[in-house]
């Protein structure tokens, strides 16, 4: 019963985040920080709904550099709701282009200013790339990217694609990993407490200096923290002290500098 009013509330929740934020980006098209606003509307009414608690650590991020590249570790459709929390100011994200076809969400995502890659065309995916490296010279924005490519359902790591990388070490802005703990095999719905998640941001890498040769190496360091910081993080859940995180209001997180 719980889970069946979760769905529908989620849902309605949904459509209505969509249409706000189609009218958002309606008033203000393709503005960087429409993609803040947006994510907010659909994580701040979820965290309710779907009765998660949640724990920031994400003074790193916040306090970014004016450009970067934000890689984040990708398990589920429900990331939106949850990273939707730490988006920074100024900062848009790289999708699939199927993501245009999602009613309202897809027009929402256009109007927001990220970018849409088409996978199945390389010439036309390597011209959004050129565009998204000049939008991070030349623009005071951020890119947020899952470089896994595709969600990893909760389970280890996977092995990262290199257009993240690719991207910062070009346009030579450095390169700020965020951590979410594993929660999408863990999140019960028809319970009130569905899950304890946390998410930390670790410090910039700087991409100064470093040419395309450098990639590899680039990827294996921050594969190597993320990892590490993901099961540091599912350690700490374990814990018993830890095992019901007080829920966080809004002014009462661990966020350094929130920008809400």
């Amino acid at each position: 019963m719980l889970l069946s009013m979760r769905m529908l509330l989620m849902f309605l929740h949904f459509m209505l985040a969509g249409v706000l934020g189609v009218l958002l980006g309606m008033c203000r098209p393709f503005n960087p920080d429409n993609s803040r606003l947006c994510a907010r509307l659909y994580a701040w009414p979820s965290r309710w709904i779907l009765g998660y608690r949640l724990k920031t650590e994400v003074g790193p991020l916040m306090d970014k550099p004016q450009s970067c590249v934000v890689i984040a570790n990708h398990q589920s459709n429900y990331d939106l709701f949850v990273f939707g929390n730490v988006v920074p100011r100024r900062t848009v994200c790289i999708g699939k282009k199927s993501l245009k076809w999602v009613p309202l969400f897809g027009q929402l995502f256009w109007l927001a200013g990220n970018v849409l890659i088409d996978r199945g065309n390389a010439q036309k995916a390597r011209k959004s790339m050129l565009t998204t490296t000049r939008t991070l010279q030349e623009k005071d924005t951020s890119i947020w990217v899952f470089p896994e490519g595709t969600r990893n359902l909760g389970k280890t790591l996977l092995p990262f694609k290199k257009g993240a990388f690719q991207m910062a070490i070009t346009a030579g802005v450095p390169i700020v990993p965020v951590c979410v703990s594993t929660y999408s095999r863990h999140l019960q719905l028809n319970r009130w407490h569905s899950a304890d998640i946390l998410i930390r941001s670790l410090p910039a890498i700087p991409t100064a200096g470093l040419t395309l040769d450098d990639i590899p190496h680039l990827m294996e360091l921050c594969h190597t923290q993320m990892r590490e910081c993901i099961e540091s993080m599912d350690r700490e859940l374990l814990s018993p002290q830890n095992r019901h995180l007080p829920p966080l209001a809004k002014g009462n997180s661990t966020v350094s500098n929130p920008n809400l």
